[in-house]
């Protein structure tokens, strides 16, 4: 987005908001750093409401803090806040799962496959922007099909927190043990294992201490 007039198809308050997240993304809007919205009103051409909605909604999502009498700062990412994340998402969706499970059908199974196969490729590729949307598009399979609309609305924007800030080159080594999680999902499922499915979420995939060195690494704390 380089002014008011774009992404028509969207309100002001989403054109500002991908606007930051995009920023975000490249790395151009830091940890620590305090947005100058004088700025970002002059260059996008628009009013304070808008920018103050989008700033409400990344503060809600964890991005920003709203300082009283001092600004917008840009938040920092903590070992801790990720443990917390990780803690929330294994969480959620394993319900998430349990609520789908009798709606995963053999083609949703395929489907989850085939996104892995590609996934495997993309890693090895070094395709990273490609390797996040296919990753969330795997989950997404089972979270669709939850009975709680609220899940998803949930773990979309925790997600986007924890790999969008900015986004960062993936290590292969790393997702490759995520990936052969992912494997054994769908194959937990196909047996219509219930329980092995949801732990196999809950307690590996989401699962900070057993990905405490590949954490670390990815974040470089």
């Amino acid at each position: 987005m380089t002014n008011g007039k774009s992404f028509i198809n969207k309100s002001l308050r989403e054109q500002v908001y991908t606007y930051f997240c995009d920023l975000m993304k490249k790395g151009e809007l830091t940890s620590g750093r305090y947005i100058n919205q004088a700025e970002i009103c002059n260059e996008l051409d628009i009013s304070k409401a808008p920018l103050r909605d989008a700033l409400i909604q990344l503060e809600t999502e964890g991005f920003v803090s709203i300082l009283p009498r001092r600004g917008v700062i840009i938040n920092s990412l903590s070992l801790e806040d990720v443990v917390n994340a990780y803690q929330i998402l294994g969480g959620l969706e394993s319900v998430a799962l349990e609520q789908a499970f009798d709606r995963l059908e053999s083609s949703h199974l395929e489907e989850m496959e085939r996104i892995n196969a590609e996934l495997f490729h993309r890693l090895q590729k070094g395709l990273f922007d490609e390797y996040y949307a296919l990753n969330n598009e795997l989950h997404n399979i089972f979270l669709d099909l939850a009975d709680n609309v609220f899940l998803k609305r949930i773990v979309t924007p925790l997600k986007q927190r924890l790999y969008d800030f900015p986004l960062r080159p993936y290590i292969v080594e790393w997702e490759e043990e995520n990936l052969r999680e992912h494997d054994r999902l769908i194959v937990s499922i196909r047996k219509r294992n219930i329980r092995a499915a949801m732990d196999i979420l809950r307690y590996e995939h989401w699962n900070a201490q057993l990905h405490k060195k590949g954490i670390k690494a990815f974040y470089k704390f």
